[in-house]
C-alpha cells in the first residue's frame, strides 16, 4: 500500500491554460548519460581501429601507366602542382624513418637509442596512435625528429574513395596538430615499399596525395623487423651497398620491437664509423622543414579532439575497473547466497529445530489501506482463513473510493475498521499499533492475501526472546503475465534467497511490507514506523537491528501479493524501492561508526547492503555495455560466449532458488528475454534512483493501481468451518 502525497507538485501551465509538460531532469540525465557514454565507446572505438577499420590489401597490378622516371627515380616522390619528380638521399646520408607508431613501449626505447647516438629520424605515425600517446608525439617534436603522416586507421588507399583519402589525412594532422601543435608535408602511404613497386593502382592515390599538398616517402631499404628475422638479419637489411644514400625502413609499434632496438642500437654507430649521417629527410635533401606551426581554430580543434580521445580511453579505463568490480560482486554475491541458503535451510528444516516454546498467543494484523476497494475483501476474507487467533485492524488512510465501508459491509468477526486523514502508510502502521490489542503485530498490504498457515508460520520465531522482527515470503500470485512470471523469478531468486544469506549474516535490510511481523516493544523502542524515508519498511527493520534484535526469516510464512501488471506502475514501484533504500542506508550511515548491536550492522549489514542492493545493480549495465559493443566490435564469438556463461551462472541459481522454494520451474523459461528486456529496465530505474538522491530531489509517493487480481489461495478451508473464540476466528 502507498500512500499519496501531501503535496501535490504545481502543475506548469501555458498562457492559454493548458498542461505543459516537460521532461524531469531525473530522466533527461539518464538519457544524456547513456548516449554521452555510447559516444565515448564510439570514439574509443573508432581511435583503436574498431570501427571504420579496413585491413583489405590491394594484390599487384601492371605498372603500364607510372613514368619510369618514378619507377627509376628516387624514393621521395614529389607531385605537388602537377609536378613528377623524384628524388634520392645523397650519398653516405640515410634517412632512418619508422612506420606505424608511436607506440608507448617501443618508442620511448628507440628514442633513447637515437639520443645515445645522436641521430635524427622522421616518424610515420597513424592517427589513432597519435591521439592516444599525445605525450610521445611532443617528444618527438622536442627532441629534433620529423614527423610525417601514415593515415589515420591504416587503410589501403588504393582500395578508398577520395572522400575516405581526404578524411585519413585530415585526422591524421588533426590528431598531430592537437598532440604537437604543427601540421606536417610529409606522406607514407600504408603497406607501401619501393618507388619501383608502384603499379596502376597505387600511382593515381600518389599522385591525389600530391595535389593535396604532401610529398610521398618511400623506402630504398626495407629492415623488415616485423618479421623478427634476428638482429644480425636486420642490420643486413639495412645496410646500403657502396656508400650509397638511403631511406631505411623500421616500425616502432605493431608488436614486439626489442629486435629493432637492439639492431639500431648496434648500427648506428657501425654506419658512422663508416662516415655516415643520420639526419632527418629535410635535412638530408636540404629543403626547408616539414613543420609549420599551428594556431587558432585548427589549433583548438586539435587539442580537443586529443582531449576528447583521452577522456575516451580514460573512461573505458574505469568501466573495465568496473565491470571487474560488477564481476566480482556477482560471482561473490551468488556464491553467498548459494553458500548461505543452503546452510539456512539445512538448519531450519530439520526435524528437531525449534525457535522456542511454540508461540500460542493471539496475534494483531495491521492492514494499512489506501483505495483498495478492488483487493481489500480478498485481503480481510483470507485472513479469516488464518489457524491462528489474530484481531484483523483495517486502518484507513483517507481512501476516496469506499475501501472502508467495504470492509464494514463484509462484517467479519474480530475485523475493525480505523480511520484516519491520509498521512501516509508509517503514519497509518502506527495508527494500527497503537490500537493494537496484543503484543505481536503483524503487517501486510492491502493488496495481498495470506494462506491459512501464514501467521502462525511467521510469529513462530518470536519463541526465541532474542528475535524483534520476522520476515516472510512473499509471493507473487499474478504470474500469468510476462511482467508477472519476470517478477515471480526475482522474487523467488533475489528477495528470498537474499533473505536466507542475511539472515545467516544477521543483517536482514528489509522486512516486506507484504508479509512482516514485531514485536511490540520492539517497534516502541525504535520510535515506530518513521516517514524518513520512502522506504519504511527497511528503514524500521534498519532501526531494530540497531537496538540489539535479531531479524530472522521465515520461508514458511507465505504471502501472495498483486505484483504491477505494466511498465509504468512496475516502474514507479521500482523507483520508490530503490531510492527508500537508498534513503535509509544514509540515515542509518551512523552506524558504522557506533559501538555495540548498532556497530556491528553497521560495519557488516550497511556495507553488504550497499555493495549488493545499490552499487553491484548500478554497475550491472556494465555488463550489457560490454555486450553490445563486443557484438558490434569484436570479438563476437567471446563476447557471445560470455554472455551465455552469465547467463548459465543466473539459471542455475534460479534454478536452485526454485528448488529450494518448491515452486515449478515452468516460468524460468524466460529468463533469457528477463535479461535482455526486463533487467534493462531496472538498471534505469536505479540510475535515475541515484540522480534524484544525488541532486537532492524529492520523489513523492506513488499509488499503484491495482486489478484485484489475487484471490485466497487455494487449499483454503472454508470460512463456515472456522469457529469465533472471543471475537477472533481460531483453527
Amino acid at each position: 500500500m502507498a500512500s499519496r502525497t501531501r503535496r501535490p507538485g504545481a502543475a506548469t501551465g501555458a498562457p492559454d491554460g493548458s498542461r505543459r509538460r516537460r521532461l524531469p531532469m531525473r530522466l533527461l540525465l539518464p538519457v544524456l548519460i547513456l548516449a554521452a557514454l555510447m559516444a565515448m565507446l564510439m570514439l574509443r572505438g573508432y581511435v583503436h581501429s574498431e570501427i571504420l577499420a579496413d585491413h583489405r590489401v590491394q594484390p599487384e597490378a601492371a605498372a603500364d601507366q607510372v613514368p619510369r622516371r618514378i619507377l627509376d627515380g628516387g624514393p621521395v616522390i614529389d607531385t605537388r602542382g602537377g609536378r613528377t619528380t623524384s628524388l634520392k638521399v645523397p650519398d653516405h646520408r640515410m634517412v632512418l624513418t619508422f612506420d606505424d607508431g608511436p607506440d608507448p613501449i617501443w618508442t620511448p626505447k628507440v628514442l633513447d637509442v637515437l639520443r645515445k647516438h645522436d641521430a635524427h629520424a622522421v616518424f610515420f605515425i597513424t592517427g589513432t596512435m597519435a591521439s592516444r600517446h599525445p605525450d610521445l608525439v611532443q617528444r618527438l617534436v622536442d627532441e629534433g625528429h620529423e614527423i610525417g603522416l601514415h593515415t589515420f586507421n591504416h587503410p589501403d588507399l588504393s582500395l578508398q574513395s577520395k572522400e575516405r583519402i581526404d578524411w585519413e589525412l585530415s585526422q591524421n594532422q588533426l590528431a598531430i596538430s592537437g598532440a604537437a601543435g604543427i601540421r606536417t608535408s610529409l606522406f607514407r602511404p600504408p603497406y607501401s615499399s619501393y618507388a619501383a613497386a608502384l603499379d596502376n593502382n597505387t600511382w593515381p592515390i600518389t599522385q591525389y596525395i600530391g595535389s593535396r599538398g604532401y610529398i610521398s616517402v618511400l623506402s630504398s631499404v626495407d629492415s623488415r623487423d616485423w618479421s623478427t628475422p634476428g638482429v644480425e638479419q636486420i642490420i643486413r637489411n639495412v645496410t646500403p651497398e657502396g656508400g650509397k644514400g638511403a631511406v631505411v625502413l623500421m616500425h616502432d609499434s605493431g608488436g614486439d620491437r626489442h629486435q629493432t632496438v637492439e639492431a639500431l642500437d648496434r648500427f648506428l654507430p657501425q654506419m658512422k664509423a663508416e662516415g655516415y649521417e643520420f639526419d632527418h629527410l629535410t635535412e638530408a635533401l636540404d629543403a626547408p622543414s616539414a613543420h609549420t606551426r599551428v594556431a587558432g581554430v585548427d589549433l583548438w580543434k586539435g587539442k580537443a579532439w586529443v582531449f576528447l580521445v583521452q577522456a575516451s580511453n580514460n573512461i573505458t579505463a574505469v568501466l573495465v575497473v568496473g565491470l571487474a568490480i560488477i564481476g566480482f560482486l556477482v560471482i561473490a554475491r551468488f556464491g553467498l547466497m548459494l553458500l548461505l541458503s543452503a546452510i539456512h535451510a539445512r538448519r531450519v528444516r530439520r526435524r528437531d529445530f525449534r525457535w522456542g516454546e511454540p508461540v500460542t498467543e493471539p496475534v494483531s494484523v495491521l492492514v494499512p489501506a489506501y483505495n483498495e476497494a478492488k483487493c481489500i475483501e480478498n485481503t480481510c476474507r483470507s485472513l479469516m482463513e488464518s489457524d491462528h487467533p489474530i484481531e484483523v485492524i483495517v486502518i484507513d488512510d483517507g481512501s476516496s473510493d469506499g475501501t472502508a465501508r467495504i470492509v464494514e459491509n463484509l462484517d467479519l468477526p474480530g475485523v475493525r475498521v480505523v480511520r484516519q486523514l491520509n498521512a501516509g502508510k508509517p503514519a497509518a502502521l502506527n495508527r494500527g499499533v497503537a490500537n493494537a490489542r496484543y503484543d505481536l503485530v503483524v503487517m501486510m498490504d492491502g493488496d495481498t492475501v495470506f494462506e491459512p498457515s501464514t501467521v502462525r508460520e511467521l510469529v513462530q520465531p518470536f519463541g526465541d526472546p532474542r528475535v524483534g522482527a520476522v520476515a516472510g515470503n512473499a509471493k507473487v500470485g499474478n504470474k500469468d503475465t510476462l511482467i508477472g512470471a519476470w517478477q515471480h523469478i526475482e522474487y523467488v531468486m533475489g528477495f528470498n534467497l537474499d533473505r536466507r544469506m542475511y539472515d545467516v549474516l544477521n543483517c536482514m535490510p528489509t522486512i516486506p511490507g507484504a508479509v512482516g511481523a514485531f514485536r511490540r516493544s520492539a517497534l516502541e523502542r525504535v520510535g515506530g514506523m518513521s516517514d524518513d524515508t520512502l522506504a519504511e519498511d527497511t528503514d524500521i527493520t534498519m532501526a531494530i537491528h540497531r537496538d540489539g534484535w535479531r531479524v530472522v526469516y521465515a520461508e514458511k510464512a507465505r504471502a501472495w501479493t498483486e505484483a504491477p501488471e505494466s511498465v509504468q506502475q512496475l516502474w514507479s514501484q521500482r523507483y520508490r524501492w530503490s531510492y527508500g533504500t537508498m534513503q535509509a542506508i544514509w540515515k542509518h550511515r551512523r552506524a558504522l561508526f557506533d559501538r555495540g548491536p548498532s556497530g556491528r550492522f553497521g560495519r557488516v549489514g550497511l556495507p553488504l547492503v550497499s555493495l549488493f542492493m545499490v552499487l553491484a545493480p548500478l554497475l550491472a549495465p556494465l555488463i550489457d555495455v560490454f555486450l553490445v559493443y563486443g557484438l558490434v566490435f569484436g570479438p563476437t564469438g567471446k563476447t557471445i560466449a560470455a554472455w551465455f556463461g552469465v547467463l548459465a551462472i543466473q539459471a542455475a541459481c534460479a534454478t536452485y532458488a526454485f528448488v529450494l522454494d518448491r515452486e515449478r520451474l515452468t516460468p524460468l523459461i524466460s529468463l533469457p528475454l528477463q535479461q535482455i528486456l526486463y533487467r534493462q529496465l531496472m538498471y534505469v530505474v536505479l540510475l535515475q534512483s541515484w540522480i534524484t538522491a544525488l541532486t537532492g530531489g524529492r520523489l513523492r509517493w506513488q499509488k499503484l493501481r491495482r486489478k484485484g487480481g489475487v484471490s485466497a489461495p487455494p487449499g483454503a478451508a472454508p470460512a463456515q468451518d472456522r469457529q469465533v473464540v472471543d471475537g477472533r476466528p481460531v483453527g
